[in-house]
């Protein structure tokens, strides 16, 4: 039973941003976001040239929506959950709302940028999860690869994204 309730309350967190449409504090560079508690509707994992594309999109009511949400509101549901439960969460919890918003920018080579921008940090912040509490060597091991790869990966999106963004 308790397996099960564990499930539902994933699920229904992670529908919860779905719903309603995070943060390394790296500008563009996951990092150590694993345990940081912040606002959901943080773009700042994300480049400007993303932010701004994403307030220009015309989605009407995204701004609203995004505003004020924050984390606080679900982390009762994480009751039960042990710490490296609930870092895993919140790594994922903080990548669910920069990466959805970045389907609404028209451009579909931006929002592919941004897109993979948000989904790298969250790759990588639940890496920093793996590598934290994790036991298993083979683990750990993929979980470095992850960071060592993405980490890279998400300066070369940031870069074009700088050049390209507001030019197509």
């Amino acid at each position: 039973m308790r397996k099960f309730k564990s499930a539902a309350t994933f699920v229904a967190l992670l529908a919860a941003p779905a719903a309603l449409a995070q943060e390394s504090g790296t500008g563009g560079q996951a990092g150590h976001m694993a345990g940081q508690e912040g606002s959901m509707s943080d773009l700042s994992i994300l480049p400007q040239g993303c932010q701004d594309a994403i307030q220009q999109s015309g989605m009407p009511g995204m701004s609203g929506m995004m505003q004020g949400m924050d984390m606080s509101g679900m982390m009762g549901g994480m009751e039960g959950m042990d710490e490296a439960q609930q870092a895993s969460m919140q790594a994922m919890m903080r990548m669910n709302v920069p990466m959805m918003a970045t389907h609404t920018i028209k451009d579909p080579d931006l929002a592919f940028h941004c897109g993979m921008i948000a989904h790298h940090a969250g790759a990588i912040a639940m890496a920093e999860v793996e590598l934290k509490y994790g036991d298993d060597e083979e683990s750990k091991a993929m979980a470095q690869k992850i960071i060592d790869a993405q980490g890279p990966e998400i300066e070369e999106m940031t870069a074009w994204v700088e050049e390209n963004a507001g030019q197509q």
